[in-house]
């Protein structure tokens, strides 16, 4: 998508992917991709999403990246947290503790700004973009991350025809289309919506489904 759809989003306030509160996805399916309990943790296209406190909660640092200045100040101002602010580019960084929100674009980052990342958390960056930006998406991270970093990715899907995303219908076929060379794919969940789901109400929908999948680097999966 063009940075000011995601601007004009943000200052017109429509941003219903915004869930005001900890993914129950998050909660439930974290646990199983954790290692150490301290890794560092990456949240490609993250808003302001509290997810980013939890994971920082349970020890995790965390790096965000957001393409809106307004969601990166919201997200401490609603934390009621002050938030050390350095100016840059291509990212201004705003910290507090070992956790940070870089305000910039995501296809700027180079692979030694995210050398320490060990896990990522895909919520809502796959699923916000277009059918066409997805595989560059994928190839991107596959650039700039380390090869042992693993993913939970949340997807959902919905009939095409029904509803003009963001956020954008993304089959299991994809993303095994998207992750399958290099990652080990675990299905962990599919949970489906149905049409009187206050979601799928919302958009006309007659129903969707979200998925949780663990990913793991083939070479490190078949090392263990």
């Amino acid at each position: 998508m063009e940075h000011e759809f995601w601007h004009a989003r943000w200052e017109r306030k429509e941003i219903g992917f915004h869930e005001g509160t900890v993914n129950y996805y998050l909660r439930e399916h974290w646990p199983e991709l954790v290692k150490q309990g301290n890794e560092t943790v990456f949240v490609p296209l993250c808003g302001k999403a509290h997810d980013m406190w939890w994971l920082h909660d349970q020890g995790h640092p965390v790096i965000g990246v957001e393409l809106s200045e307004i969601a990166c100040k919201d997200f401490f101002e609603e934390g009621q947290t002050k938030a050390m602010v350095r100016p840059g580019q291509p990212f201004t960084r705003f910290i507090h503790d070992s956790l940070e929100l870089w305000c910039g674009d995501l296809f700027q980052l180079v692979p030694d700004d995210l050398k320490h990342v060990r896990l990522v958390y895909d919520r809502a960056a796959l699923i916000a973009l277009p059918p066409h930006m997805r595989p560059e998406y994928v190839q991107h991270l596959n650039a700039v991350l380390p090869a042992q970093a693993a993913i939970l990715l949340i997807t959902l899907d919905y009939q095409n025809e029904e509803m003009k995303g963001p956020p954008f219908n993304v089959s299991d076929a994809e993303v095994h289309t998207l992750y399958g060379q290099d990652y080990e794919i675990e299905h962990v969940v599919t949970n489906l919506l149905p049409k009187d789901h206050p979601f799928a109400k919302r958009k006309g929908l007659s129903g969707a489904s979200e998925t949780v999948f663990r990913l793991r680097p083939r070479h490190t999966a078949a090392s263990g």
